[in-house]
């Protein structure tokens, strides 16, 4: 895949935005400094794929908010499009609308793709967590939806990964005496 931009790395001071929420309220990146955020770019509302990623980001909230950060979702399209989505799905987080894709082209996760032949430009499904001071901490490009909300939660709460990218299971515990 080619691109036009270059993709932010670990390290770099992640890139302020305000976009707005599915609400249609704007949402500004670094009103959040201080806080752990982890910023997902999906490629666009309802599809199969996107919406395996949202709904196990919206599962997996309970142990990330554990781990002191919140999610957000960013995907070309518009609030309209946002809302429906959310609330078909029951998404506990906002989605932000990048109707320009201004934020995915200063990410670097706008790219050329192919489908059937046909070159195009769309979102490259990559996540960022961006560390309280602002900086990315961790980036994962070119996800697979399935199984990366779990992925990224377990490295946030510290807990190893196998091979397989899933978390490792837990030791069961040893049995109390009477």
């Amino acid at each position: 895949m080619t691109s036009l931009y270059s993709l932010v790395q670990v390290g770099q001071l992640a890139p302020d935005f305000t976009l707005p929420t599915d609400e249609g309220k704007p949402f500004t990146l670094s009103s959040m400094r201080g806080t752990r955020v982890v910023l997902f770019f999906y490629p666009k509302d309802s599809t199969p794929g996107c919406t395996v990623e949202a709904c196990e980001f919206g599962e997996e909230l309970p142990r990330l908010k554990r781990a002191k950060a919140v999610v957000l979702g960013v995907a070309p399209g518009s609030v309209k499009s946002k809302a429906k989505f959310k609330a078909a799905k029951q998404l506990p987080y906002n989605l932000l609308a990048d109707e320009e894709t201004s934020v995915a082209q200063a990410y670097g996760v706008w790219r050329e793709k192919m489908l059937y032949g046909k070159k195009y430009f769309g979102v490259m499904r990559t996540t960022y967590v961006i560390g309280e001071d602002g900086r990315v901490e961790h980036l994962w490009e070119n996800v697979a939806h399935a199984g990366h909300a779990a992925e990224v939660s377990a490295v946030l709460r510290g807990v190893a990964l196998p091979a397989q990218g899933k978390p490792a299971p837990r030791a069961p515990r040893a049995a109390k005496k009477k």
